[in-house]
């Protein structure tokens, strides 16, 4: 059975995965005492079914963990109809398409910056460090308002809370994410008291206003909501640009293609490094009723975990679905989830890695991997740490 904490497995998790998809069915993993949805259609059977809820259990003591529960149990990610509904409503007011849209030009001038800075360097840099991290960073930290000169706490906060996200979280793990909460949380607090006094042409005081039929986000949902958009607005495209352009430098035949194609080829190469090595690989769910997936019941009380990089590898819906096919099309993954739950910084992680993939492969034509890539030692967030490139 898999172990979600094998050094082996955390670096290359598909032919276990293979073989949970090979039973054919969702299997019981006793260990975290749940359902492992491998296959495609159990695995999106289970993110849309209405009697899987994402039911946010508050962590013990209550004393200790007062800030990182109210985090997730007042934001969208971890609440279900009617708050979510009444959330997601509110919230897209402020992060709509038109909004990430408008991000367009934004974009394109820190992608530029960012491949300056590394020109300036020299031939050697670390694609995460230097591009894949600061990217969208940047972005959501300038839709937010966030200051510029503070744009380094945002992802130590972040990754420090999500790692409490990954199967049998260590206690320095559990101790940082409490640490990071209260900070990330008292943070977000002051700058939506500063906007609610002098508002500016960003999201937090365009949440800070936001109304819907005589509704408003009460206090904590507000800063658990930008919370929530920091997060979100930047793990999603940091992980899959990275993962993405590791796979494509091990494969000369795809990197050639990307490299004489990237404008034309951009949109589907986004979309294969999203399937090939999701940055979001599990998303579990508790069943409101008895519940049916694959042929298993799953009983009220029970859980289950949709395996999405594993999903997404389902030889029943991608042909040669472990070889990286940047022509890949159509391509149906479900990288970003799917039903009400879908990411919130899906859209935007698109655009970026949209915007991004052409120029970067277009500034360094020559790029080869300069060290064995360092990966992330977590499976929920499936990412690199540092990945040594040449120019």
């Amino acid at each position: 059975m898999i172990n979600f904490n094998d050094q082996d497995f955390l670096i290359n998790p598909y032919p276990t995965l293979a073989k949970l998809r090979a039973a054919g069915k969702p299997i019981w993993h006793e260990e975290t005492q749940m359902f492992l949805a491998a296959r495609y259609d159990d695995a999106n059977a289970t993110l849309r079914n209405k009697s899987l809820g994402r039911i946010f259990k508050p962590r013990e003591p209550e004393s200790d963990w007062q800030t990182f529960n109210w985090l997730h149990s007042d934001s969208i990610l971890d609440s279900e109809p009617p708050k979510h509904t009444r959330l997601r409503g509110l919230v897209s007011k402020a992060f709509n398409k038109n909004i990430i849209e408008g991000q367009r030009d934004n974009i394109e001038k820190i992608v530029d910056l960012l491949i300056a800075q590394i020109r300036a360097k020299g031939s050697n840099f670390d694609l995460i460090a230097d591009f894949a991290e600061p990217l969208p960073v940047k972005v959501i930290a300038t839709m937010l308002g966030f200051p510029d000169d503070e744009e380094y706490l945002l992802r130590p906060w972040s990754q420090a809370i999500v790692k409490m996200y990954e199967v049998n979280p260590s206690e320095e793990a559990k101790a940082n994410a409490k640490q990071a909460a209260s900070e990330f949380a008292d943070y977000v607090q002051k700058l939506a008291d500063e906007r609610k006094s002098k508002p500016g042409d960003d999201l937090i005081s365009d949440l800070v206003r936001v109304e819907e039929q005589g509704e408003k986000l009460n206090a904590h949902e507000l800063v658990a909501t930008c919370v929530l958009l920091l997060n979100a607005g930047h793990e999603a495209s940091v992980n899959g640009f990275g993962n993405g352009m590791v796979a494509l430098l091990e494969r000369e035949d795809q990197k050639k293609l990307l490299r004489e194609n990237p404008d034309q080829l951009a949109p589907t190469a986004v979309e294969e490094f999203l399937r090939f090595d999701a940055p979001l690989h599990l998303f579990e769910r508790t069943a409101t009723a008895d519940t049916e997936i694959g042929g298993v019941t799953i009983k009220e009380g029970q859980k289950i975990a949709a395996l999405l990089g594993s999903a997404n590898r389902d030889e029943g819906h991608f042909e040669n679905s472990d070889e990286m096919d940047i022509t890949r099309d159509p391509n149906p993954h479900i990288g970003f989830g799917a039903g009400i739950h879908f990411c919130l910084g899906g859209p935007l992680a698109r655009l970026e890695m949209g915007i991004a993939l052409p120029r970067f492969v277009k500034a360094f034509p020559n790029l080869q991997l300069a060290s064995q890539p360092v990966r992330r030692p977590t499976f929920v967030l499936r990412g690199y740490e540092k990945v040594e490139v040449s120019a």
